[in-house]
């Protein structure tokens, strides 16, 4: 059955909030779905909690809340001392519900005012962004501070000198979204396009805080642990003059003193952490890291910091190329997660609601997440490193299925821009340069794929690189990954490579009072339907383990506005079906082997031969006492030039095809009959009888997956003796192909 996850009313009611700062309305507005935390958003300090867990300070303001918003002409002037015309919601994106403007602009100004604490006096003062889409002028005071250009990466300026008085400050910035229109990383937004493509989130749409550093001050650490040799590897980068200080780090395992040092800034130091317990999906145990600068035996800085002892490489094991963590494999099963929301676009409403998404992953057994072409914020990273993820960290794509030509310098700088920013978050273990040739051809022909993988490989030779999540392959980088709709596959690729399924699955299943819009594709229609593919998938993963697969990725953890293939309904309301049936398979995957005997061979490694005829024949053409005598003998598989994953052993191009053949087998035990699977191809819908009996029907289509026999058929069955069986297979559109084999799955 569907389980509930939260009984939702069928409207959220509408509030208005009036700000003190500016003394304007903001009013939360109702998207076509919306979550339950939308109702939970603080107006006067949303998101408030810390936002950079790997290098936090006690002392901060958080500027979240309600500022002046207006559309911005392309001749404006910067609006300095006047109000605009309309209020935000910051940081939700101008699209969003949330925000409380629901509508795309192209160009935006935002607008308020802060006053800096008299305790801070003597300090520089730091203006952080979490990210701003797309490109950014920050004023302070009618002063323009910078410009920076790039959608998913944190940026700072130090706005001392901008200051004045102990007054109110001014503070405006200005937005350029060009979206689909400019080239730059932009992920899955656009303002017109397919299904797979969604709502934009254009403006201030992470967390903006400001931070009192001292003259000298850590500007940024970087974290890469050394499993092999028990020790953790810091360097503590400062801003200001270095002379004279020190850095004193103290390595603290629940509370406890485990290390104490005291090395250089700007240098690598080399920490022993004895007694190393390793960071893990079943055991996401994490260190804390206390950091100081020390002058003249003060301490003048400190932060506070966390890290995860693990180790991620791809290595030989009993002839394979194995992905291996911490030295051994885990095969890798996770979902992919676009991260978006119905009611907060790429803003999660609350913390509670950016954390529930990966709780419920981990609640259906996955040990991986790909993030799919987006960069989420730090807290999300914190809360993967926490809950145990391994993470497999897209690079947010360029011409997405349209728009113009990428831009190659762009797209280079924000993706070692990603990596730099995020390169000390333990769950990350594998950088995904392209997802599907977007932007890839454009790209090419100034930087080559090779040349951005080793680029990455170089500024993070800790982490595994996987050039193209798809398509197109050059060789370079650690990965081979395949994209194979609905079964996973597993295609190999260079020799020192590693294989996974990069993505699969996507089984569209609508659950009514869920739903984005009315233009949803929809595949099953019953829950029973949408289980059974499930787990036919989940064996199909215990089986290309065996043939060298590492890992795989599940199209999607959630619907996303029209697109329906989610396990989870957009607005997070209810599963689509039992969790708990869903965690056993996955579990399954991840920790299970299934090899297989062949009781009847289909005709993937050697055509088979079979009965056929592409005409309809008499009602009774499955039976086992039909005689099919005038039937056509060819050998399969059956199928159409250019439909993928299968060979041709015989063409069929008409709209239906029959096939028919009898063989023997011996005797079987009461676990091999329970075990009897179908080894199958079949595009599109097929029936399969055992004399005459339905043994399966399958919608769809699907590359070699293994599908099991009901009872009816395993009771009808002959052993010691010839039995018949009976294929139908309809064509509905594109490629078409049909093979068919039974087999003994054994489970290790």
């Amino acid at each position: 059955m569907i389980k509930t996850l939260t009984r939702l009313l069928p409207f959220v009611f509408l509030f208005t909030f009036t700000s003190a700062l500016f003394g304007q309305d903001w009013t939360l507005k109702q998207a076509p779905l919306m979550t339950k935390w939308a109702a939970q958003v603080e107006p006067k300090n949303p998101l408030p909690e810390y936002p950079r867990p790997q290098m936090a300070r006690e002392n901060w303001m958080n500027l979240n809340g309600i500022w002046q918003f207006q559309a911005n002409g392309t001749n404006d002037g910067v609006p300095i001392g006047k109000d605009l015309s309309g209020s935000i919601l910051v940081p939700y994106p101008v699209e969003s519900a949330i925000s409380g403007v629901m509508k795309h602009h192209e160009r935006i100004w935002y607008r308020r005012t802060f006053t800096i604490p008299s305790k801070w006096k003597g300090q520089r003062i730091m203006l952080n962004f979490g990210a701003v889409d797309w490109e950014s002028e920050v004023f302070v005071n009618g002063k323009s501070v910078g410009v920076h250009r790039g959608g998913y990466d944190p940026f700072s300026y130090d706005i001392t000198p901008y200051l004045s008085g102990k007054g109110p400050q001014e503070l405006i910035v200005r937005v350029f979204d060009p979206s689909e229109n400019g080239g730059q990383p932009r992920g899955k937004q656009a303002t017109t396009g397919i299904e797979i493509m969604y709502t934009p989130s254009t403006g201030i749409w992470q967390t903006v805080w400001l931070e009192p550093v001292p003259k000298i001050s850590i500007d940024d650490i970087k974290i890469t642990p050394d499993i092999d040799n028990s020790s953790l590897k810091l360097t503590v980068n400062t801003m200001g003059s270095a002379n004279g200080v020190s850095v004193a780090v103290k390595v603290k395992n629940e509370g406890k003193i485990v290390k104490s040092v005291v090395g250089n800034p700007n240098t690598e130091i080399t920490i022993p952490v004895p007694d190393t317990r390793l960071w893990s999906p079943d055991d996401p145990f994490l260190y804390d890291l206390s950091v100081s600068l020390i002058q003249n035996k003060k301490t003048v800085d400190h932060i506070s910091s966390y890290f995860g002892m693990r180790k991620i490489s791809v290595g030989m094991v009993d002839g394979v190329q194995r992905i291996l963590l911490n030295n051994k494999f885990v095969f890798q099963l996770g979902a992919l997660d676009q991260g978006f929301w119905p009611d907060g676009i790429y803003t999660a409403p609350t913390d509670e609601a950016l954390r529930y998404d990966l709780e419920q992953q981990k609640a259906l057994g996955f040990n991986m997440i790909r993030k799919h072409v987006k960069v989420e914020p730090y807290r999300w990273y914190y809360w993967a490193d926490k809950l145990g993820f391994l993470v497999w960290q897209d690079m947010p794509t360029a011409q997405s299925y349209g728009g113009v030509g990428a831009d190659a310098k762009q797209y280079s700088t924000e993706l070692a821009r990603m990596v730099q920013t995020h390169w000390n978050a333990p769950s990350i273990i594998m950088w995904v340069v392209y997802n599907e040739k977007c932007g890839q051809d454009v790209i090419n022909k100034t930087i080559p794929t090779p040349v951005l993988t080793n680029m990455v490989k170089e500024l993070d030779p800790s982490r595994l690189v996987n050039e193209a999540s798809g398509y197109d392959w050059y060789g370079s980088g650690d990965i081979a990954d395949s994209h194979t709709y609905p079964a996973p596959k597993s295609i190999p690729g260079k020799p020192n490579q590693a294989i996974v399924s990069g993505e699969y699955g996507a089984t569209k299943y609508p659950l009514g009072g869920h739903l984005w819009g009315k233009d949803n594709v929809v595949e099953v229609t019953s829950e029973d339907e949408y289980i059974n593919r499930y787990e036919n998938y989940a064996n199909a993963l215990c089986y290309l383990k065996t043939k060298g697969l590492n890992g795989a990725v599940y199209t999607q953890i959630t619907d996303v506005e029209t697109e329906l293939n989610g396990i989870i309904t957009y607005d997070r309301a209810a599963f689509k079906t039992d969790i708990n049936k869903l965690r056993t398979f996955n579990l399954n995957a991840i920790n299970k082997e299934l090899s297989l005997e062949d009781v009847l061979p289909n005709s993937q490694n050697q055509g088979q031969s079979w009965k056929y005829v592409t005409a309809a024949p008499a009602a009774s053409w499955y039976k086992a006492s039909f005689n099919d005598s005038g039937w056509s003998d060819s050998k399969g598989p059956f199928a159409s030039a250019g439909t993928p994953d299968i060979i041709i052993g015989t063409s069929w191009t008409s709209s239906d095809i029959w096939l028919r053949k009898q063989f023997s087998m011996g005797a079987l035990s009461a676990e091999d009959l329970n075990n009897l699977v179908f080894n199958l191809y079949h595009d599109d819908d097929c029936e399969i009888y055992i004399n005459g009996v339905l043994a399966a029907s399958i919608k769809g289509f699907s590359t070699y997956s293994i599908v099991p026999f009901n009872e009816v058929a395993k009771k009808a069955l002959i052993l010691n003796g010839t039995n018949t069986i009976a294929v139908h297979c309809h064509q509905d559109a594109g490629g078409q192909g049909i093979d068919v084999g039974i087999a003994k799955k054994i489970i290790k």
